[in-house]
Order: structure tokens, then sequence, then C-alpha cells
């Protein structure tokens, strides 16, 4: 049986610079993280690891020195004017680094341009052995599991994938009858999973729901998400990245964070 893989996403730990990423992952018993190459938003800090070729080597030597790997890679934006081979520079540095999965975000009104635009990102990412993940968020044009699956099927390649996030599947009222149809029907789609947990109804603002999704996620277990359901649902043993951005515990720093996130992750699947 394999080991289940545990990985330390970005945004769990933002302040911190990569290789102190790493090493803290380490520390709080992690297989794997997932490296933030490009920001989510504008305002946010930002470590320049496709600029900066000095911290590139802090990265990799505190890998190596670690024994830490890279799961996934984050965050590829397909907007109306993304020119795809744009981003190849983004798939030699993760694959550098040795990740196999991408996070991406769909953020095109147009369907049919996003679709053939995953499309055009599964090609220019198949020679570096990465499988892009096409994440649904509510306030994106990919709102939810229904409308990913569509886009990524739409898509016909085989290493696109589906990125099902617990938080995102709370908030977009996301089925767990259609996720486990679709796990059953092609098991290959999900190939790893964010987890962390959410508290309270739905908001009706979107921005509320954005403001939460950035600032208020709970450990897993700590709330109000069907997390037993989402496993079952998903493959069996799939890489589980903890994403779990809070302010609700200030006082917690990087490391504590990333372990409590770890530790409460565990007490779900043994619970």
């Amino acid at each position: 049986m394999s080991e289940q893989i545990f990985s330390l996403a970005a945004l769990t730990v933002l302040e911190l610079s990569p290789p102190e990423m790493v090493e803290v992952a380490a520390r709080a018993g992690y297989s794997h993280v997932g490296l933030r190459l490009e920001p989510a938003t504008p305002q946010e800090y930002h470590y320049p690891l496709v600029a900066d070729l000095g911290l590139r080597r802090q990265t990799v030597k505190a890998l190596t020195d670690t024994g830490i790997k890279v799961l996934d890679i984050e965050i590829l934006r397909l907007k109306p004017a993304t020119h795809v081979p744009d981003f190849e520079i983004f798939l030699e540095v993760g694959a550098e680094f040795g990740a196999s999965e991408l996070l991406v975000a769909g953020n095109d009104p147009d369907e049919a341009r996003l679709t053939d635009n995953f499309a055009q990102l599964c090609d220019l990412a198949r020679p570096y052995g990465i499988y892009p993940h096409l994440e649904f968020m509510p306030w994106t044009d990919a709102p939810d599991l229904a409308k990913a699956l569509r886009i990524v099927d739409n898509a016909g390649r085989d290493n696109g994938c589906v990125l099902v996030d617990a938080f995102h599947f709370n908030r977009s009222r996301s089925s767990l009858a259609q996720l486990a149809a679709a796990v059953q029907a092609s098991p290959q789609r999900f190939r790893y999973a964010q987890m962390c947990d959410v508290a309270g109804p739905v908001p009706d603002s979107m921005d509320e729901i954005l403001r939460q999704a950035r600032n208020e996620r709970r450990f897993p277990g700590d709330g109000d998400c069907d997390l037993h359901g989402l496993l079952q649902a998903l493959p069996r043993q799939v890489p589980i990245s903890i994403e779990a951005p809070t302010q609700q515990v200030p006082a917690l720093n990087g490391f504590e964070r990333a372990e409590a996130g770890l530790r409460k992750m565990r007490q779900v699947l043994g619970g």
C-alpha cells in the first residue's frame, strides 16, 4: 500500500519564503509542498521564483536537504487575452522543481475559448510531465464542479484534470453524487485534492465568499464541510494538499498553522 501524500499549500503559509516553507513542511511532517510561481492577486506579497534564479537555487537546496518534494505549482489564469505559449516558462520552472501537477483558474466568460486554451495548456504541459488541473471557484468562470467537468471533458486531453477544493466544493454547492460518478468514470481526472474546512452557511455575497476563502478557512474537522463524504467520493488515498489560510487564530505562526492543518487532517482520515 502506498503511503498517503500530504502537501503544504502555499496559501496556508503565504508569508514564508519558498525555502522557509520547505523547511516548515519538513518539520511539520509533510512529504510535499506546493509552490506559488505566479501570485493569485496583484495585492499579495509574492516571492518571484520564476524571475529570481538565486531564490530557485535556495529552494532546490532546501528540497534536497529535507527530502521534501514538490506536488503542484500555481496559479495560472486562463483569461480572454491569454496567449498559452507564454506559460511555458512556468512549466519549465515547475519541471525543474519536479512538480507533476499544475493549478489553473478559468477567468474567461467565453466557454469555448476557455476550453480551447485549457486544451492548449494541456498540450504545452505534456512534454514536462505536468497535469493541468482546472480548479472550480465560485467567483470564476468555472464556478462549480459541473462546469469544470464539462470544460475538461470537452478539452479532450488525457492529462487534463479537475481540482476539488473542499472550500470551493462547499461554497459552490457542488454535488457529491456528481463527484462520485465523475471519479468512477474517470479517476485519472482527479490526481490531488485541496482540503480545509469551512464554517457556517453559504453567504449571499460573492465578495464575502472570496474574503472567507482567503482569510477565514478552518482546519480540517473544525467546520461544517462534509470532508468524509468528499474523501469517500474522491479516489482512494488521493494526494491531499492542506490549504487552510486563516486569520481566526492569528497567534499561530507559519509552522503552527502547517502542523495544525496536517494533524487535524490525519484525525479526519482516522475518524
